[in-house]
C-alpha cells in the first residue's frame, strides 16, 4: 500500500501546484509527507521520496504561515549541483536531499558516504554520492553507476 501511495504521489504533475496555494493540497494529492525538516525562515520542507529503490524525491517548500513557496523533484543534477564541498555538512544534504539510499562508514578512511538513487537524462540508473569527514562536513560528491540495475558492464 505504502508503495502504491508513493506511486501514485510521483504521478502527480508538479506543475499542479502553484506558489501561494494553501499547503494542505499537499497532503490532499500527495498523501502524508514521510520526511519533514524545519527552515531557516520558520517554513518546513515536506518530502515524498521512493527511496531506497525508487529514483525520485519530491520536496515541497511551505512557508511558516502555510502556503507553497516551491515543489520539485530534487534528485537530479541541478540540485545535486548546489552542494557546496566544504561548507554543507549532513544536515545541509538530509534536509535538502532527504534520507539516503545507502549510508555507509569506512573507519578506515574516517568517512560516512550517503548515496542517493536517481536517473538522469530520463535513462541513467546512477548513484550520487555525498563523501563527508568525521566531523560531518562535505569533502566529495561523486556520481556512479547504480549496481541495483546493471548486469556485467550493461545498464539496464
Amino acid at each position: 500500500m505504502l508503495a502504491a501511495s508513493l506511486l501514485a504521489g510521483c504521478a502527480q504533475p508538479l506543475s499542479a501546484f502553484q506558489p501561494g496555494e494553501d499547503s494542505t493540497l499537499l497532503t490532499t494529492r500527495l498523501g502524508k509527507p514521510a520526511e519533514t525538516y524545519n527552515l531557516p525562515d520558520g517554513g518546513k520542507r515536506l518530502m515524498w521520496p521512493t527511496q531506497p529503490l525508487g529514483y525520485t524525491t519530491i520536496a515541497a517548500d511551505v512557508s511558516a504561515d502555510g502556503k507553497i513557496e516551491s515543489v520539485r523533484q530534487v534528485l537530479q543534477p541541478g540540485e545535486f549541483n548546489q552542494a557546496q564541498v566544504g561548507t554543507w555538512t549532513k544536515q545541509d544534504v538530509l534536509v535538502h536531499f532527504g534520507r539516503p539510499a545507502e549510508a555507509k562508514k569506512m573507519p578506515r578512511l574516517n568517512e560516512e558516504v550517503w548515496s542517493y538513487r536517481y536517473q538522469d537524462s530520463g535513462t541513467w540508473h546512477l548513484l550520487y554520492n555525498f563523501y563527508f569527514d568525521q566531523s560531518g562536513v562535505l569533502r566529495l560528491t561523486q556520481q556512479s553507476p547504480d549496481p541495483l540495475r546493471q548486469t556485467g558492464d550493461t545498464l539496464y
